[in-house]
């Protein structure tokens, strides 16, 4: 069963976030607390896989949910093969629309400054949010088909 693992914010751009018991998705805007989460654009929440985080801990690199600047790590759903428009519901009523595979990496991140590579250019995806509400750890997720 796909879940999300660690639900993260910072208050600046360009940190590693930190994990939050809680979030809350506002529509049409993002993460509330978090730097990112913007009305105007269609990258309002970042995701990532643990799978992904994992791949870089088996390289020797101690790094965590957050630690890619992403807003909701997850597990158990392969992000990658989501195309842009896919829908995404998290919990009992959130509901994101995937709009960008992957993105430009700037050399100024963080994780980049630490360590010297990041996977978040090529293996997190971002959403808009379509429905708003409450986001935590452990919460389902669930891909709807064809729009159903």
């Amino acid at each position: 069963m796909a879940k999300i693992i660690a639900v993260c914010k910072s208050e600046e751009k360009g940190t590693k976030k930190e994990a939050v018991v809680e979030g809350i998705l506002n529509e049409d805007y993002g993460l509330v607390g978090d730097a990112h989460a913007d009305c105007c654009t269609h990258r309002q929440v970042s995701l990532l896989a643990i799978e992904s985080i994992d791949k870089m801990r088996k390289l020797g690199f101690e790094v965590g949910p957050g630690d890619f600047a992403e807003n909701l790590t997850t597990q158990g759903v392969e992000l990658l093969s989501l195309p842009v428009g896919t829908k995404i519901s998290i919990g009992k009523d959130v509901l994101l629309e995937v709009t960008q595979i992957g993105k430009e990496c700037h050399s100024g991140c963080a994780i980049y400054r630490e360590i010297g590579k990041c996977i978040m250019p090529k293996e997190g995806i971002f959403a808009r949010v379509i429905h708003g509400g409450c986001v935590r750890a452990e919460d389902d997720i669930r891909i709807e088909k064809n729009g159903q």
